[in-house]
């Protein structure tokens, strides 16, 4: 609505923005300009009608003083914008002396106005408030001696000292100690994590245990959480197919208007009463602003991830808030999605003189260099064991390699012939065991059951699915008999098993059958299927930077029931940007011809405009509540001063004028005040409005892809 874009260059910083009402500019010169007007209609009926007009006109500066400096200044440099409209409008009803209606003009948009300012500022400082989990202090360890030092003093290699009940000021790896660490108000679940020795520590969490030293491994403006809310503030500027829309129709629309309002004024003086068609044009000049379509998109977008963000959910902008609002498909990777992430071996069948730990032992000594989950799990159970040597992979099959004079192979059955040890392999892997078979020169001699546990929240999770209607698959590389058992657990009958990374990606379009499908993974394994799908979701990305960064959405914790609720959540966002289009439009359509045809006047026409504007405005702002889960905890805003500063938030952009690009403010010192954005200005100005007479592109929808981190 407001011609922030187009607004004056400031020298100082703004501040965070107001945090009451009264304290919003705009609400404070509307009232003022409010009680200047019935001051002056007092005086009106009393008989002074000289005094009423010299009231009334001080209402109308006092209305017009928060739009019309700003859109003279922007008329000097030629660009047009919605406060134009209303400046024009304000200034032909004082040149035909009706000044209360001027007046009311001025409140009425000025109220407005301010409404959205203090939206947008309440939104964005309520994203913000997670800056305040960082502590104003820090405990250190320095040369021997504990030292206390702000949370912008710490260094990469500090080790801090984190006592029970403290939270940590920025990330780092625990070095001594044990504990359970909260990290509710950050990934939103309230299950404190156990951690210990080489246990990962993010900025914000509650130390719920013993005292712990934690050696630093980022600054605190590059930490984990200071990541987060820079991605979700830059994320909140990219715009959907919603707000694309809404750019289209807006940004040609005021020029449209001025002239449609010039043409009825022309044609009506050759046809009729000049003073009376010259009024009627400036009512068809309010009646037509697209003050409301404006905002009708944006407002929801910074609402609805804000609120998304507070509850463990990044989602990467306003076109993944719409598409995740579309998707009528899911499909999960079962292996960190489904299940823990945590396997560990269950069982060893061996035949021959073999012993079990002989045969971990052989299995270990292959893996010793893998990362693969299923190799950790091994190498946990054989404990200590020899590296093999020439050891080859096979992707998506095993390893080979040399032991003790042996030839080693293990990996799938399918790859490794379990021989006489087939009927423990189908016994094992229809008890939902994931089975490698260990093979010593071409003989089968093991087979390692390992076990990862489904989620306890898995089978909810996907009974919340279907009840929003939607279809769900799981996908895994494990074998048919595993995938099926770990599926009918979850309540998933649709399975697909025994599949390569690229396997998943190209069976995505055939699952979807021309519906949008979304895909949950682990951000890095399933970087394919996450990048095919309409909408790629990674799960448990809290301190991953490939997953935040890469994934359309994060969810941040290890709970599943997140997928649903974010789901949910966004598709009620997408009804509430659609409404606010529609009722924008349907506005505008009746408003212009009973405008234009003197049914309504400028007092009626203004306060049916603004009225509409704040219903927007109030609608828009609902996508900011968010059911939360049981026994899930939401981050809830905190009037603490931020200890931290991560830069300037990106300024939400007015559409009337064009996208407005982010400003490339670097990450500077973080013992500064917490500060908002200012308009990207030009040296003639801003450089997001197109100067008049300029052809507006509607087809720049340019909007930053990611954050680059100083």
């Amino acid at each position: 609505m407001s011609d922030a874009c187009c607004g004056p260059s400031n020298d100082v910083e703004p501040d965070a923005g107001p945090e009451r009402l009264w304290q919003v500019r705009e609400l404070q010169f509307a009232a003022l300009a409010a009680v200047l007007l019935t001051v002056g209609w007092v005086v009106g009926r009393v008989g002074y009608e000289g005094v009423a007009v010299g009231v009334e006109l001080a209402a109308v500066a006092a209305g017009a003083i928060t739009f019309v400096p700003d859109e003279v200044r922007n008329l000097r440099h030629g660009r047009i914008g919605v406060g134009t409209l209303m400046t024009i409008a304000a200034i032909g009803a004082v040149v035909l002396g009706q000044f209360a209606e001027a007046a009311l003009l001025g409140i009425l948009f000025s109220i407005a106005e301010g409404l959205e300012h203090y939206a947008v500022s309440r939104t964005r400082r309520g994203l913000r408030s997670l800056l305040s989990l960082v502590p104003p202090k820090a405990s250190v360890l320095r040369d021997g001696t504990e030292i206390t030092v702000a949370p912008g003093d710490l260094v990469v290699g500090d080790v801090m000292v984190i006592r029970p009940g403290e939270r940590a000021a920025t990330d780092g790896t625990i070095r001594s100690g044990q504990t359970s660490l909260d990290l509710s108000a950050i990934t939103g679940e309230s299950v404190p994590v156990e951690a210990g020795p080489g246990s990962d520590v993010f900025a914000g969490a509650i130390n719920g245990g013993g005292a712990i030293e934690v050696e630093v491994n980022a600054l605190a403006a590059d930490s984990s959480l200071a990541r987060i809310v820079h991605i979700v503030e830059q994320a909140q500027e990219r715009r959907g197919a919603g707000q694309r829309l809404a750019d289209r129709i807006a940004r040609p629309l005021v020029p449209a208007i001025m002239a449609l309002a010039a043409g009825i004024a022309a044609v009506g003086a050759v046809l009729g009463d000049p003073m009376l068609w010259l009024e009627r044009a400036l009512v068809v000049l309010v009646a037509a602003s697209p003050c409301a379509l404006a905002i009708a998109v944006p407002l929801t977008v910074v609402a609805a991830i804000g609120a998304a963000s507070r509850h463990g959910a990044l989602i990467k902008g306003g076109a993944a808030v719409e598409e995740l609002g579309r998707i009528k498909v899911v499909a999960l990777d079962k292996t960190g999605t489904l299940t823990r992430n945590q396997p560990r071996v269950i069982e060893v069948v061996t035949i021959d003189d073999l012993s079990g730990e002989d045969a971990l032992r052989w299995a270990a000594g292959l893996e010793a260099r893998s990362e693969h989950p299923l190799a950790q799990a091994i190498l946990t159970a054989a404990g200590k064991a020899p590296a093999a040597g020439d050891v080859t992979a096979v992707p998506g099959h095993g390893l080979h390699g040399d032991l003790d004079g042996h030839r080693l192979r293990l990996g799938k059955p399918s790859w490794v012939a379990p021989g006489q040890l087939a009927a423990d392999v189908e016994r094992l892997q229809a008890a939902g065991s994931t089975v490698v078979v260990l093979a010593r020169d071409d003989v089968p001699v093991a087979a390692i059951a390992v076990r990862d546990e489904l989620r306890p929240e898995a089978a909810e999770a996907v009974s919340l699915l279907k009840r929003l209607g939607i279809t769900v698959a799981m996908l895994t590389g494990d074998n048919i008999r595993t995938a099926h058992a770990v599926a009918t657990e979850a309540g998933i009958t649709t399975v697909h098993s025994e599949l390569l990374p690229e396997d998943k990606a190209s069976l995505l379009p055939a699952l979807a059958q021309g519906r949008p499908i979304a895909m949950v993974g682990d951000g890095i394994n399933d970087a394919p299927a996450l990048a095919t799908a309409d909408i790629g979701i990674a799960m448990g990305a809290m301190g991953t930077d490939v997953a935040i960064e890469t994934a359309d959405v994060a969810l941040m914790g290890e709970d599943l029931r997140h997928l649903p609720q974010v789901l949910a959540h966004s598709r009620r966002a997408r009804r509430i940007m659609v409404q606010n289009i529609a009722f924008s439009l349907a506005i505008i359509a009746v408003l212009i011809p009973l405008a234009a045809f003197g049914v309504l006047g400028l007092a009626t026409v203004v306060l049916i405009h603004e009225a509409a504007e704040v219903f927007v405005i109030l609608n828009a702002i609902r996508a900011a509540r968010i059911t939360a889960l049981p026994g899930v905890t939401a981050a809830s805003p905190r009037s603490a001063p931020h200890t931290l500063d991560i830069g300037p938030a990106p300024t939400l952009g007015d559409p009337c004028c064009g996208p407005q690009p982010a400003a490339q403010t670097p990450v500077a010192s973080i013992t500064l005040p917490l500060v908002a954005s200012a308009p990207a200005q030009s040296d003639h100005g801003c450089d997001c409005c197109a100067p008049t007479g300029s052809a507006p592109d509607v087809n720049d929808t340019s909007a930053p892809a990611r954050v680059d981190h100083q």
